[in-house]
C-alpha cells in the first residue's frame, strides 16, 4: 500500500499548477486574508504574552509570601 502512495503524490510542476490556478481564483482575495491571518497571528502572540505573564506574577507573589513566610518565623 505504501508503495502504491509514492505514484499519486503530486509533484512541484503539479503543485505550481495547482497554485497558480488559485492565485488566478483568489488572487482579489488574497490580500485581505494575509491581513486578517496576520491580525489573528498578533492576537495569538498577545494572548501567549498574557499567559506568561500571569504565570511569572503568580510564581514572583508565591516566592515573595515564602520570604514573608520564613520571616516571620
Amino acid at each position: 500500500m505504501l508503495s502504491l502512495f509514492g505514484w499519486f503524490s503530486p509533484g512541484l510542476p503539479e503543485l505550481l499548477i495547482v497554485g497558480a490556478i488559485l492565485l488566478l481564483l483568489f488572487g482579489n482575495r488574497l490580500p485581505s486574508v494575509m491581513r486578517s491571518m496576520g491580525r489573528g497571528v498578533i492576537e495569538f502572540k498577545k494572548g501567549v504574552q498574557g499567559i506568561e505573564d500571569d504565570i511569572e506574577q503568580a510564581a514572583s507573589e508565591k516566592k515573595d509570601a515564602e520570604t514573608e513566610k520564613e520571616a516571620v518565623e
